[in-house]
């Protein structure tokens, strides 16, 4: 059988729902499209547009076959998410959003079902961020509902299913703080026998693992061949995570940059994690723990600029850094390392639009950036993939708080080329490359070590 070249493949982030192109023998990607992915309101509760999803998906492959054709099929998705089917593989329930919120009651009795953070690496998340929370929740709210699911997949592998009919969960997702996986076992915790939902988890492999071709029916309304294989899928970050597995050895770090912020250390220290701070044990597709910690950078990065967004000179980053002009933690302050902490400035807050604005917003970023770093215990150089990754001023200040090498990967979209990578890896498979930092590291030191003093004394 020919190795597949084209590999279309879902990315449902949490802000936009896409799918791209990408050429395994280049590894570009030779056509993106996007959809926002509008939150609607209930009842039952706040759920995603899947069903718009479904059908700009079907519309975009079909428009990549007969352009370039399509040779496989794989699919990444943010994680916090399960789908409930029903016996006739409908959705038995909406796909709930994990931001929404739930009465103290229902977290109250969720909190006495939670396993312990030193078993799962899983911890108390807002909302519907760990995916036991959001099944409990969904059982309170409709007490027939867990009678009425056959099946439970894992976001990615709800896309595979649509393509598939096959219903599966993978290890990236449901060790996903999950509350339901065991990282370092590799096994089920005991949420799933007291949410009533053993046997209904579909089962769990291995993102590499093709899950099967297309159905027929997807054949017939997109052009692609029958036997169109898919892939099981990834969780969005460890798609990011995937190409540097392929290409890095010893200790390293990837930061995924997007509407969050996702630090994963690959052979650190080895270090207790505070749950307290949004630290948590992400698993690779290998199926190995990994220490991570996060928090909403791009979400921040908006609701700083408020679409005025204005590139910086020399002059505003020598300013800045002269004045110590700072952002301190948080902006968004429900997750992150600081959870809790309103954001202040230090120093005369600039103006919407202004460069010094945005100077002081990405060393803000680089600063929380480098705190995920050290909580994770990452030793060895720092890959950044996604947005910031183009963002110098980030990419100088995180190399000064750290000290080590900072990489950047060329992709357009890291998450897309990880998941395409699960179908075959690419001889063109290039190591990220060493960013220009900056030479007067003297005075971004100085800042460096100026914002970490006052955020540990306040």
């Amino acid at each position: 059988m020919t190795a597949p070249r084209h590999i279309a493949v879902i990315d449902i982030g949490k802000t936009n729902a896409k799918l791209a192109l990408v050429d395994l023998e280049s590894l570009t990607e030779l056509a993106v499209v996007t959809r926002p992915n509008v939150v609607l309101p209930g009842p039952p509760w706040p759920h995603y547009d899947v069903e718009g999803h479904w059908a700009f998906l079907l519309n975009a492959l079909g428009h990549f076959h007969r352009d370039y054709g399509i040779d496989a099929i794989s699919v990444t998705t943010h994680g916090a998410c399960a789908v409930l089917l029903a016996n006739d593989g409908t959705l038995a329930a909406p796909v709930i959003d994990y931001e929404h919120e739930y009465p103290s009651e229902i977290i109250a009795a969720y909190n006495a079902l939670k396993p312990d953070f030193a078993l799962t690496g899983s911890p108390k998340l807002a909302g519907g961020l760990n995916v036991g929370a959001q099944i409990h929740y969904q059982f309170m709210i409709d007490p027939s509902l867990r009678d009425r699911i056959a099946q439970i997949v894992t976001y990615p592998q709800y896309w595979a299913y649509r393509l598939t009919g096959i219903a599966t969960t993978d290890m990236t997702s449901i060790g996903c703080h999950t509350d339901l996986w065991l990282p370092r076992e590799g096994a089920f915790s005991d949420l799933r026998k007291a949410l009533g939902i053993e046997g209904k988890i579909a089962q769990v492999r291995k993102s590499t693992d093709i899950l099967g071709p297309i159905l027929a029916q997807i054949s017939q309304s997109t052009g692609l061949l029958t036997d169109t294989p898919v892939s099981v899928g990834i969780h969005d970050s460890n798609a990011s995570l995937f190409p540097y597995l392929l290409t890095q050895e010893g200790p390293f770090s990837v930061v995924s940059t997007g509407t969050w912020v996702i630090v994963m250390s690959i052979d650190g220290a080895d270090q207790p994690l505070d749950p307290q701070r949004d630290t948590l044990i992400n698993v690779d597709a290998r199926g190995h723990a990994v220490p991570s910690a996060r928090f909403m950078g791009g979400r921040e990065y908006e609701l700083i600029q408020q679409g005025h967004i204005t590139a910086p000179t020399a002059n505003d980053v020598n300013g800045v850094l002269a004045s110590s002009l700072m952002i301190l933690p948080s902006v968004e302050s429900r997750t992150g390392p600081y959870p809790g902490q309103q954001m202040s400035w230090s120093g005369k807050k600039p103006d919407v639009g202004t460069g010094r604005r945005s100077v002081a917003l990405s060393f803000y970023l680089a600063m929380m950036t480098d705190t995920c770093l050290r909580l994770t215990g990452a030793a060895g150089p720092t890959i950044v993939e996604g947005p910031f990754a183009r963002n110098a001023e980030f990419i100088a200040m995180l190399g000064a708080a750290t000290g080590r090498p900072v990489l950047t990967s060329d992709a357009e979209t890291g998450t897309s080329i990880g998941a395409a990578l699960l179908m075959g890896k690419s001889a063109r498979l290039a190591a990220p490359v060493q960013a220009l930092g900056s030479t007067d590291l003297p005075t971004y030191d100085t800042y460096a070590c100026r914002w970490r003093s006052i955020v540990e004394s306040g």
